[in-house]
């Protein structure tokens, strides 16, 4: 569980990596809307197939630019989710620790990850690419 203070300092941390993106991501971020929650619902976590322990980081919904066609009935809007809980594990898994550099790096490379599955990268084109 998220406390308030790990959420207020990882928040911190998410406005300096978004401040740090170029004019292009925030863009796109005007497209494809970020949500932040501390972790997924139980209904995200049975979609994806995952347990309840999984450390899971983000996720975007919605339905990639290289999927659509101009047949495509309106759906539900573009959105990328991402999940405190995961990230601060994931950063402090990595280290001795928590270390705010780890999280920022976390942090970005969660967006970055989820953003490229709205254009349509897959899991490892986005590892190959340093994002996974």
């Amino acid at each position: 569980m998220v406390d308030t203070k790990l959420r207020d300092l990882f928040d911190c941390h998410l406005e300096e990596v978004l401040s740090e993106l170029p004019q292009s991501v925030h863009a796109l971020l005007e497209k494809v809307p970020l949500h932040v929650e501390d972790y997924p619902s139980q209904q995200v976590i049975k979609e994806l197939g995952l347990t309840a322990d999984s450390n899971l980081c983000g996720v975007y919904s919605g339905v990639p630019l290289d999927q659509r066609t101009i047949e495509d009935r309106p759906s539900l809007p573009d959105v990328v989710t991402i999940y405190r809980e995961g990230i601060i594990r994931l950063a402090a898994g990595s280290t001795e620790g928590l270390s705010s550099d780890e999280l920022r790096r976390q942090i970005r490379i969660t967006l970055l990850h989820e953003l490229g599955h709205h254009h349509g990268f897959s899991e490892s084109d986005l590892e190959n690419m340093g994002y996974g």
